[in-house]
C-alpha cells in the first residue's frame, strides 16, 4: 500500500504499520493497536490473528468486507511503553456500513507475550 496510514499518525503506511504488519515487533501497546486498526481497514486477519494472545484469540475472524473503517480516535494511554508488561489505549474507530455511521468505543487490554512482543489480549 502507498500513502497515508489508516491508523492516522499523520505518516506513510511504508514508515508508519507497514513494518508491523510485515513482522516487526510493535514498541508499545498503542503502535500495536494503531496497527491493528489498520489491519482491520485494510483486511489483514493474518495480522489480527497473529498479534492476538493464544489465551483470548479465536480460530478465525470474518471480517465484513462492506465495513470501511475511516478514521481512528486514540483517547487515552495507560502504560504500554517500551519498560512495562501490561498497557491499555481507549479508543473510538469510526466505520461506515451499508446501513449506515458505526463507532465502535473500545479500552483494549494489551500485554507482552513469551517473546516480550506487544499482543492484543481483550477489550470492553
Amino acid at each position: 500500500m502507498t500513502g497515508p496510514c489508516p491508523c492516522g499518525r499523520g505518516v506513510d503506511y511504508d514508515s508508519c504499520c507497514g513494518p508491523l504488519h510485515a513482522g516487526e515487533a510493535a514498541p508499545t501497546a498503542e503502535r500495536l493497536m494503531r496497527s491493528r486498526y489498520s489491519a482491520f481497514a485494510l483486511g489483514d486477519e493474518a495480522y489480527l490473528l497473529a498479534s492476538w494472545a493464544r489465551a483470548t484469540r479465536p480460530a478465525t475472524l470474518d471480517l465484513d468486507e462492506d465495513t470501511q473503517w475511516l478514521r481512528l480516535f486514540v483517547e487515552r494511554v495507560e502504560a504500554g511503553g517500551p519498560f512495562d508488561d501490561e498497557g491499555f489505549v481507549t479508543f473510538t474507530a469510526i466505520a461506515r456500513e451499508p446501513a449506515g455511521r458505526v463507532e465502535l468505543r473500545e479500552r483494549s487490554r494489551f500485554a507482552r507475550d513469551n517473546s516480550r512482543r506487544w499482543v492484543y489480549v481483550d477489550g470492553e
